[in-house]
């Protein structure tokens, strides 16, 4: 009939599995990128909503003329990205959602099936307490 620790251990299994999606899919937190171009002289800095905080570009730069600097300047800005792109990517499995969603249909099946079974057991004790 109901089997109270084989209904513990489902819930347990069911618990784990939503766990480790939770776990799976929780991202690390942003952080701040710099990044540097025209051996240094231009500097973006990029804050941790992902956009560009900040551009720091050494007057000297602009003596290597306007196609120089627009350059580096997309050079240095595109490596930022690059690096916030890096930081959003990982190596860790991602949780099987379709064996997880498999794992909470065979769990509610089953404890649909052991409710049922409570049920016919109550009302056969109603039953033979009534007289019927």
């Amino acid at each position: 009939m109901f089997d109270e620790v084989g209904l513990e251990r489902q819930l347990s299994e069911a618990r784990a599995s939503l766990r480790q999606v939770a776990e799976a899919s929780r991202a690390p937190e942003p952080r701040e990128i710099v990044a540097e171009a025209a051996d240094g002289r231009i500097v973006v800095t990029l804050g941790t909503d992902g956009r560009v905080n900040a551009i720091e570009i050494n007057p000297m730069v602009l003596r290597e003329g306007v196609q120089y600097l627009a350059e580096e300047l997309q050079s240095a800005v595109n490596a930022a990205l690059d690096e916030r792109g890096a930081d959003a990517r990982t190596d860790e499995p991602v949780a099987d959602l379709a064996a997880l969603n498999a794992t909470i249909e065979r769990l509610q099946d089953e404890g649909l099936r052991q409710m049922r079974q409570i049920t016919a057991g109550v009302s056969d004790v109603m039953r033979k307490l009534h007289g019927r």
